[in-house]
């Protein structure tokens, strides 16, 4: 790791873990256990495929760090050389069940009143069962999932520049895709095609630098997932190797997972010649994008950008329409908190970052979204993703 110049710092990682030992002082804890693939990896750089083995990351208030996993993942969680322990269990369930090694870990860590940690126990995965914490030591586990959150949720300069590195290789996805696609191809093989060869120029390009630390990427990627002509008006639809046609309304996804971290570009797009019809509801798809990246500001809250954007609706007679709210914080997950929606009254803050994405969705004629990956500045906002948005940049000759 210390040639990697675009990963995240062991420094960093150091960084995030005092502040949450601060927490676990200041609440009176005596350690944390977490078991979320995320936040192990937000708190340690351990990225894994979560199975039905269980794995967890443990800290007690004397700072000591123990990576919890099985002996499968031993050689794997040993590359992390800032945390000074690995545990180890031979196999789940095996003759000795591997809640019962970690609850001995955290008698002998101390982590026995006032346990924090991110769940009940580790969650019921590809068939996996055991006891919950309670159940092992008798005391039940503060949840702190929120605090981990607003943690998560500020990033800072190497966050930020991740994200931005993410955004430039699925920038280049999507170019391929809109090169390739074509009536009478389909979505399958356009997208493969498109996916491979921009992961082709990012390995080539940054090759030495690259990780993706994603258990579903391993390289750029962009798409249709199946919203292609009237299927575009299902927000989240499956790919179904649908073959293209004059006239359709595509809406597309790219991204490329960056050391972890994700960014997101969707664009509406259109074959052939567009209609009045499909002029005029792309026309409002940009309207409500713009009315979002207006209001987005430092210090209001992320509720006030759904109002905002339902105004629009409202005045437009567009609700019918609406299925969904205007958008989410990205980061390590595809979705994180805050949500710019009617129920989260999150302030918003400088280090933020969000997707824009309101949407229409007009049944028997297709869908209209754009999504925009962007950073809440002192000042305002700042664009990170950077793709052509205007109908005529995104209409596919026939």
């Amino acid at each position: 790791m210390k040639h990697m110049s675009i990963a995240i710092s062991e420094q960093d990682y150091q960084k995030r873990i005092d502040a949450l030992l601060a927490y676990i002082h200041q609440s009176g804890y005596s350690g944390v256990v977490l078991f979320d693939r995320d936040y192990i990896l937000y708190y340690t750089g351990f990225a894994f495929i979560p199975t039905e083995r269980p794995i967890a990351f443990v800290l007690n208030k004397e700072g000591e760090k123990v990576l919890f996993v099985p002996y499968l993942e031993l050689t794997h969680a040993s590359q992390i050389s800032f945390i000074e322990r690995i545990s180890s269990y031979v196999e789940y369930p095996y003759e000795k069940h591997p809640m019962i090694i970690l609850n001995d870990l955290l008698v002998e860590l101390g982590i026995q009143q006032s346990i924090a940690s991110d769940g009940e126990g580790y969650p019921w995965i590809f068939g996996y069962r055991g006891s919950t914490l309670h159940e092992l030591t008798g005391v039940k586990p503060i949840i702190i999932r929120q605090f981990i959150e607003d943690q998560m949720m500020i990033k800072n300069e190497a966050e930020i520049n991740l994200i931005k590195e993410s955004v430039k290789w699925g920038h280049l996805a999507h170019v391929f895709l809109q090169r390739f696609t074509r009536v009478g191809l389909t979505e399958t093989e356009v997208s493969l095609k498109a996916s491979n060869q921009a992961t082709q120029i990012m390995l080539d390009t940054i090759g030495p630098l690259y990780q993706a630390q994603s258990p579903f990427s391993s390289g750029a990627h962009a798409g249709y997932r199946g919203q292609i002509g009237r299927n575009a008006a299902i927000p989240h639809a499956l790919a179904n190797n649908i073959t293209f046609q004059e006239g359709d309304i595509l809406v597309t996804g790219a991204n490329a997972p960056v050391w972890g971290y994700n960014s997101e570009l969707e664009r509406t797009m259109i074959i052939g010649n567009p209609t009045e019809t499909q002029k005029n509801y792309f026309s409002h798809m940009l309207a409500l994008q713009e009315i979002a990246f207006e209001t987005i500001k430092p210090g209001i809250k992320c509720s006030d950008v759904d109002l905002a954007v339902r105004k629009y609706y409202q005045e437009h007679d567009l609700m019918k329409y609406w299925l969904h709210h205007v958008g989410h914080a990205i980061g390590i997950r595809y979705h994180e908190g805050p949500f710019f929606d009617l129920g989260d009254h999150t302030i918003i803050k400088p280090g933020m970052v969000f997707t824009v994405e309101p949407g229409l969705y007009v049944p028997q004629l297709g869908g209209f979204r754009h999504s925009d990956t962007v950073l809440v500045t002192d000042t305002g906002l700042e664009m990170l993703t950077y793709y052509p948005r205007d109908i005529d940049s995104l209409t596919i000759p026939v």
